[in-house]
């Protein structure tokens, strides 16, 4: 019996002992791309422990620091660095540090920040197929982003924070399906945002701000599962974003909106931060605002908001921090924002409040602001416009009614001409003697005449049958 389960139990040693030996070549040949990246890093303080011994897979993580394995390969790296204002030596290649990153092709997650890196993201690192997380934030990044990321099916969150990455936004980041974090925070983009963001269903965070985009902002409200909206800082507007209602945190500081706030922003119950500050906002400022049940941070300061506040008004008790500054905000102050207001940082400067505190405006001071941006403006610039329409009009009817009795004119006196050529003026003269009418019954039939033909709207010579009789008195031989 023994003899016979020798062969298998031999198979058994050799495959455990060639499985080791690949997995020290393999962990070898990691542990060799791990210590090129720490030299092409110009040994940062976060590696200086890591050296030819070290093993890579059983070290200990700290917060600048953590390498995760699976299986012997290398699913994760983090590595934060000190270097947030200077970029890393000339002779520095990112080029060369991509090429032998992918080098470790079972990576799903990396980290690389405040290391100094420089140059244009290289299209290779797609070659990462893998990848779930990136974050190259804070370093020195320059260029457009590489269309070779649209290939990273698996991708759900891109962070390329603090960089100096330009150009327009790529139409392509709908192709990454799973994507449900894009933060671009701190850049140097421009340009219009592409439609194709409002197709992108996944995505939960969309952080833009400090960027140089401006425009329209396409209709996001296909996306029901973004729940942060950041785009301060930059010349978005003129209208409010169409958003959806599960949004926790929505940030438009510093922008050039200038439309109303849409009522359906009383209804996101799950908003706790809203920021729309530095803006030109107008219209009644929504007093639902301050009780949402999950408010905790409402700015709305720098804009041209309107609307009268009570002291009965009703406001969650959360609120750590109201600000309501430079508006055109009148009545009283709400009771719920004032009592225990050494627990949050309440401000309503330079409104026109019923209180003497923090700066307030005179009531006329804000009445006559509000006329400026209301709808009184409105009215007048239609007004002007009918105005100037009705004006167009009595000129052209006048020029009308002038070419159309000068018009008629010409006619009567054509008609006229033909008929002292067919009856001389001695021989109408001589019968109109004979029959006992003078001269000035004449002249009134004929004026009579001329009378009724102008008011029979024709542009040629032919007579009117109701005037033949007429016509035939006058003219007894003209058959």
């Amino acid at each position: 019996m023994a003899n016979r389960h020798h062969p298998s139990v031999f198979l058994v040693l050799i495959t455990i002992l060639l499985s080791i030996h690949y997995s020290e070549q393999l962990q070898s040949s990691h542990s060799q791309t791990l210590i090129r990246i720490q030299q092409l890093l110009n040994f940062p303080a976060a590696l200086s422990k890591w050296n030819n011994n070290t093993d890579f897979c059983n070290t200990d993580s700290n917060s600048s620091l953590t390498v995760v394995c699976y299986e012997d390969t290398i699913t994760q790296l983090h590595i934060i660095g000190e270097r947030r204002d200077s970029p890393l030596p000339r002779n520095f290649s990112i080029d060369s540090f991509v090429t032998t990153l992918v080098r470790l092709p079972s990576l799903k997650v990396l980290t690389l920040v405040s290391l100094g890196i420089w140059g244009p993201l290289p299209g290779k690192i797609a070659r990462l197929s893998s990848l779930e997380i990136v974050n190259v934030s804070s370093n020195f990044l320059y260029g457009s982003l590489p269309q070779e990321l649209s290939s990273l099916s698996n991708l759900h969150t891109l962070i390329l924070d603090n960089n100096m990455l330009a150009d327009r936004l790529p139409d392509w980041l709908d192709s990454l399906p799973a994507l449900t974090v894009l933060s671009l925070k701190n850049n140097l983009f421009n340009g219009s945002l592409p439609n194709s963001l409002g197709s992108m269903e996944n995505l939960r965070t969309l952080s833009l701000s400090h960027n140089h985009f401006y425009g329209v902002v396409p209709d996001l409200s296909r996306l029901t599962n973004l729940q942060v909206l950041e785009l301060d800082d930059n010349a978005f507007g003129p209208q409010f974003p169409q958003l959806g209602n599960k949004l926790v945190t929505l940030v438009l500081r510093n922008n050039r909106f200038r439309s109303g706030i849409p009522a359906e922003l009383s209804s996101c119950y799950q908003l706790g931060r809203l920021d729309i500050s530095s803006n030109s906002f107008v219209g009644p400022f929504q007093p639902g605002l301050l009780s949402l049940p999950s408010i905790t941070y409402l700015n709305i300061s720098g804009n041209k908001l309107t609307g009268m506040l009570f002291e009965n008004l009703p406001c969650n008790s959360e609120l750590d921090v109201v600000d309501l500054s430079s508006n055109l905000l009148t009545g009283s102050l709400p009771r719920c924002l004032v009592s225990n207001s050494s627990d949050r940082t309440f401000l309503y400067a330079r409104n026109c409040l019923d209180t003497a505190n923090q700066n307030q405006q005179p009531q006329p001071f804000c009445h006559t602001e509000a006329l400026a941006v209301g709808i009184l403006p409105e009215r007048k610039k239609h007004k002007q416009v009918s105005k100037v329409v009705l004006s167009l009009g009595i000129v052209g009817g006048t020029l009308g009614g002038v070419a159309l009795v000068l018009l008629i004119f010409f006619i009567v006196r054509r008609g006229n001409t033909r008929n002292k050529m067919k009856n001389p003026p001695a021989r109408l003269i001589s019968e109109n003697a004979a029959s006992g009418y003078t001269s000035k019954l004449f002249s009134d039939a004929r004026n009579f005449l001329s009378l009724s033909l102008s008011h029979t709207h024709t542009h040629t010579c032919a007579r009117s049958n109701y005037l033949d009789p007429f016509y035939a008195f006058l003219h007894p031989h003209a058959q």
